[in-house]
């Protein structure tokens, strides 16, 4: 049985500490014994030396060094760091042994930089491929419920509008929201909760503005959406238009698509192909207040799909749907333990060497 040796730099980092619980949740094939047989956590010299508790047992953070860290020829070097960071050190690290998975936004648009969701173009990891991006966790939850629409009806038109959590900026985006919130609720509601994570104040608000304002009037954020979406389709042709909204929930980003089809669509016949889908979950019972939720997404592998109605707009060639998923679960971490597999199964099967399930 093939074992693997697996680094996770920026291992303190809310997204950094959901790919180790994936890995776990996942058994994913470690090396069986010594040092190797956890994830190995690197993080800045700030964190260095600090134990944290994961579902391996309490694991001593390492400081990221490359001549350190390329020394170790790890399989597998997960990255939960800043697009600078990963600029600086991802192709170096990809030069090695290892398959290094990029969660920032750094190399998501490089051409020889596949931009994979598994359970739609695993394909394009090529053979020989060192270096993976993961997507953006708005366009990766979307494209889970969009894909199968798209193989069967041919999307033309994507209009979206996100309601997206506090998480989206890390661990330090929720506490910013969680102390904000115990200081309006404790009484003070006159004075604004301090913001430095978000533009403005979170709690009791919503803002419509994630990263920076592109040329265009759009963020970038909003962009992310319509760049990454073209690739993952591998159709430029597409027309994508996003809304990105920061709204003052912890978990799990929520979106209202409108979509224009080639063929004619209607609910029955989405919700026909969405239910037989990986990774989804119809949650569609109005009569029962049941639709997709951040209460019910939060901590969930599969992303949930519903609100489904015949778009007035587009009318038999288009459809309104919400969707719902944890965007540090299925929109990063998931995602990019997903990728390891996908791509460490396909190198052990050519060996022979199947790793265990």
């Amino acid at each position: 049985m093939k074992e693997f040796k697996v680094a996770v730099v920026g291992a303190t980092g809310a997204v950094g500490v959901e790919i180790v619980n994936v890995m776990h949740a996942h058994k994913f094939p470690l090396v069986s014994s010594g040092d190797y047989s956890v994830p190995i956590m690197y993080a800045s010299a700030r964190s260095a030396g600090k134990l944290v508790d994961t579902p391996y047992g309490s694991l001593t953070i390492r400081e990221f060094e490359l001549s350190s860290v390329q020394e170790c020829e790890y399989d597998v070097i997960f990255l939960a760091v800043s697009g600078t960071f990963s600029k600086q050190y991802a192709r170096e690290l990809a030069k090695g042994n290892a398959l290094v998975i990029d969660n920032s936004s750094a190399l998501r648009m490089e051409e020889d930089v596949p931009l994979v969701v598994p359970e739609i173009n695993s394909n394009s990891v090529y053979d020989g491929c060192k270096l993976i991006a993961n997507p953006n966790c708005t366009t990766a939850i979307a494209v889970m419920a969009l894909w199968p629409l798209h193989c069967k009806f041919n999307i033309r038109k994507i209009i979206m509008s996100t309601y997206q959590a506090a998480s989206g900026a890390g661990a330090p985006g929720m506490q910013e929201l969680i102390d904000g919130c115990k200081q309006q609720l404790g009484g003070d509601l006159d004075t604004p909760a301090p913001n430095k994570v978000f533009a403005h104040p979170l709690p009791f608000n919503v803002i419509p503005h994630i990263d920076s304002f592109q040329p265009n009037g759009y963020t970038k954020e909003e962009m992310k959406v319509t760049w990454e979406t073209q690739k993952i389709f591998n159709d430029a042709n597409i027309a994508v238009s996003c809304t990105a909204v920061r709204v003052p929930t912890l978990r799990a980003h929520s979106e209202a698509i409108t979509i224009e089809t080639s063929e004619r669509i209607s609910p029955e016949k989405a919700i026909a192909i969405l239910s037989s889908q990986p990774g989804i979950d119809i949650v569609d019972s109005v009569g029962d207040c049941l639709y997709p939720m951040p209460l019910t997404a939060t901590k969930k592998e599969n992303v949930e799909v519903g609100r489904f109605r015949q778009s007035l707009v587009f009318g038999e060639y288009g459809i309104d749907l919400f969707v719902v998923g944890d965007q540090i679960l299925r929109g990063a971490a998931l995602n990019a333990v997903l990728i390891a597999e996908c791509v460490l199964l396909k190198t052990v099967k050519q060996s022979g060497d199947v790793p265990a399930s």
